[in-house]
């Protein structure tokens, strides 16, 4: 509970069987989380086991696979007032919650960036040329979409308030549910004026092995999947 608030943590899962359970277990610590939703998108065992271990609604994703679709699914399923979406590959500190939860205060929408050089630990990865493509892409964004600063596309450490949920739950069934939903979703929240700021957050070395990144061949052919969707919705009317 935040300021009278419930706080809800969606949490999507498909390779963390090693990380998800001290995930939770930490965003719980930190004494202001109500809920945390762990979406299970067909993950790999024994996941469901580590999450059962913990105090987390259990969900089960299996029609729909991907990134996309399992958030969707746990915003759906979510009961808070605010909303907080975040990896379950230990990237992310819970503690950095309470910055989310401040700055919820003025703003319906808070995004994290990963491209402060003071916030990256050793090991994690963010070698300059994927931090530059984040920038890069986000500034594509920002001036097609009329967007405020923007530093980071592909950043899923966010919150949204019950607000900003309830204006764009109505375009979930536009999203394709994969790896680009996280400038996709973003483009969603600017484009229906909700009121945002993006704040830098901690970002730590992943516990094991990503699916859609972890090399900097595979994080630049995300990138270049979400530059033809970041243009295509300059000209869909939202």
């Amino acid at each position: 509970m935040y300021q009278g608030k419930r706080v809800s943590i969606i949490i999507p899962t498909y390779n963390e069987a090693r990380s998800i359970a001290g995930v939770i277990d930490g965003f719980f610590a930190t004494g202001f989380v109500d809920e945390v939703i762990a979406v299970d998108n067909n993950a790999r065992p024994p996941t469901e086991t580590e999450i059962k271990k913990t105090r987390a609604t259990y969900v089960k994703e299996s029609e729909h696979q991907g990134y996309g679709h399992a958030l969707m699914r746990g915003l759906k399923e979510a009961t808070g007032d605010l909303l907080i979406m975040v990896e379950a590959d230990g990237t992310f500190l819970p503690r950095d919650l309470h910055k989310f939860l401040l700055y919820s205060d003025d703003f319906q929408v808070v995004f994290g960036t990963r491209t402060s050089r003071a916030t990256i630990w050793s090991g994690a990865f963010m070698p300059w040329m994927v931090r530059f493509g984040n920038w890069a892409m986000a500034k594509f964004l920002e001036v097609l979409h009329n967007a405020p600063t923007i530093t980071d596309v592909g950043c899923t450490y966010r919150l949204i308030t019950r607000e900003a949920l309830n204006a764009i739950v109505d375009l979930f069934p536009r999203s394709e549910g994969g790896g680009k939903f996280s400038p996709e979703m973003m483009i969603w929240l600017i484009r229906r004026g909700l009121k945002s700021v993006e704040i830098p957050v901690m970002y730590l070395p992943r516990v094991g092995e990503s699916t859609y990144t972890g090399t900097v061949w595979k994080a630049a052919k995300l990138g270049f999947r979400m530059l033809p969707l970041i243009f295509k919705y300059r000209f869909v009317r939202l």
